[in-house]
């Protein structure tokens, strides 16, 4: 079963040690991220198996370079979550225009939906 894993650091420096952290210690793979109060809060989204993810999050929480203001892993995400992961992805992706939906919207959303 997929489920998607988040954290949110202080810096955008310590949201990509958090993801490199994730990544090296479990089988997940980076979705997305967003960037709030100009960088000085960031969220980073990983998926995989609910093992994986669970271990991820749990090791970047003990050793990113600043404490997560804030993590979850979401086992069995519903799919309204996997639509705001789509538009995430896509915005970061740069296919999207400003006040549309991203043309690749629906690809998105199926590649991430048939993942999970």
């Amino acid at each position: 079963m997929k489920s998607l894993g988040l954290i949110e650091v202080e810096s955008v420096a310590a949201a990509i040690d958090s993801l490199d952290i994730m990544c090296k210690s479990a089988a997940v793979e980076f979705v997305t991220w967003e960037r709030k109060l100009g960088g000085r809060l960031v969220t980073v989204v990983v998926r995989g198996e609910v093992s994986a993810v669970t271990a991820a999050v749990e090791s970047a929480v003990s050793s990113c370079i600043k404490t997560p203001c804030a993590h979850a892993v979401i086992a069995n995400p519903h799919e309204e979550t996997n639509r705001i992961m789509a538009v995430s992805a896509a915005r970061m992706s740069g296919k999207q225009t400003k006040n549309s939906e991203p043309e690749s919207m629906s690809l998105v959303q199926d590649n991430f939906v048939q993942e999970v």
